[in-house]
């Protein structure tokens, strides 16, 4: 067993508190001297519980497509979370995240419906005038966060519309989201009032699924076209979803339909900011390298960090044997900046192609199905941008402490318009 040394651990939430950039000092040894390796349980929401058994670390590009690509092999039935928590909360909030075949593939299917590309193609007309106004919206306050002035409000709005969520309710419950995968950062519960991560994450949990029930009691009565109403509709193998996987459902896209686009656009600013020669490219052609330009958003920010399997046997990966049960983690930050893959990799390339990132996963069963709703969120959030403050500036971001999510708190912005 391949055990990696103590100054190179992943377990522990000072790494998670690092930049990507200094994270990448840890990863890029790694890759290529242990790229499959043993590492302590991690700290987070339980602490680090004493007598519980630890994770082989993924970090290398080729292993991480191969773990997501064989969920036989590597289930996730187990539990999906780089470490442990509650079954209930996990119940309650990762859907079929954390399901295989065959329940995994229906109840897919029937969130699927609403994000085919030839639904994501109708939405398009929306999605630019929707970012259109959140631009002109920023104009008019001025200089301030760019977070909440730009970054969570597209993708908060196209997910709760989706779901027919009404307009009134839609930022209260993306703050529940945000707190639901922000527990671990200290700075947070203290803003809240609250020392224990769970404490706080269960606050969330009622927080969203209250308004989710209700909403689906609404639409059980009065049908609408909306994604709503087609969970409470489906049926899967002869039975009416329950209301504890609707509830699982409406979290789960809270939190993946508004992290993972808004901390894009985060990371993509801070990118364009210091990548200015790729902004100016950008920004004189957006026709040409809008397509390339939004997969190498998705690449630099790697919204996503972490997702974990389980062995279901005795198998090998990486020249290390992996014994039944034993928890594997994919890293995608790391697969993202693999030298194997993409040539210098540490530089913010709009025209970068190809690009076979790992941003919405490493493929197979559990790739994001909302994948062509965030890139034409972002196609259309950064052409609007740069077609009317092309010489922003966005100071430092404030991160959040996460080994889930790359969240950025808050950016400072100046428009110099």
């Amino acid at each position: 067993m391949t055990t990696a040394p103590d100054q190179l651990d992943l377990s522990s939430l000072d790494f998670w508190s690092r930049s990507t950039a200094e994270r990448e000092e840890t990863f890029a040894p790694l890759r290529t001297e242990a790229p499959v390796s043993w590492h302590p349980a991690p700290e987070g929401v339980m602490g680090r519980p004493e007598g519980e058994g630890g994770f082989w670390a993924v970090v290398r590009h080729a292993d991480i497509a191969y773990v997501s690509k064989n969920p036989k092999l590597f289930c996730s039935r187990q539990g999906v979370q780089f470490q442990d928590a509650p079954p209930d909360l996990l119940e309650a909030s990762q859907s079929f995240l954390a399901m295989d075949s065959p329940r995994h593939t229906q109840l897919r299917k029937i969130v699927g419906s609403a994000f085919t590309p030839k639904r994501i193609a109708k939405l398009e007309d929306t999605i630019a005038a929707r970012a259109a106004t959140i631009v002109d919206e920023m104009l008019e306050h001025g200089d301030g966060d760019f977070v909440q002035l730009v970054c969570r409000r597209l993708p908060m709005a196209m997910i709760y519309d989706m779901m027919g969520l009404p307009v009134e309710q839609q930022s209260d419950l993306a703050e529940a989201a945000d707190l639901l995968v922000s527990a671990n950062d200290a700075e947070v519960r203290a803003a809240h009032g609250v020392d224990d991560p769970l404490e706080l994450m269960g606050q969330a949990m009622f927080a969203l699924t209250g308004p989710g029930l209700q909403l689906a009691e609404e639409r059980r009565a009065h049908p609408q076209d909306d994604l709503m109403t087609a969970l409470v509709q489906a049926e899967v193998d002869g039975q009416r979803l329950t209301d504890a996987e609707i509830g699982a459902f409406f979290v789960l896209l809270s939190v993946a339909g508004n992290d993972t686009t808004r901390n894009t656009i985060a990371h993509t600013a801070v990118a364009l900011t210091e990548f200015r020669d790729e902004r100016r490219r950008l920004a004189a052609d957006p026709d040409a390298l809008m397509g390339t330009a939004v997969e190498e958003m998705v690449r630099w920010a790697s919204p996503v960090l972490t997702f974990r399997r389980t062995a279901t046997e005795d198998t090998e990966l990486g020249g290390q044997r992996i014994a039944a049960g034993d928890k594997v983690v994919m890293f995608y930050e790391s697969g993202n900046r693999d030298t194997e893959v993409f040539a210098d990799p540490l530089r913010f390339d709009v025209g970068r192609d190809p690009n076979p990132h790992q941003g919405f996963g490493g493929g197979g069963p559990h790739f994001c199905m909302g994948n062509q709703l965030a890139r034409t969120q972002l196609r259309e959030v950064w052409r609007r941008l740069l077609a009317v403050v092309p010489d922003f500036e966005v100071g430092e971001p404030a991160r959040l402490t996460s080994n889930f999510v790359n969240a950025v708190k808050s950016l400072p912005i100046q428009l110099h318009r």
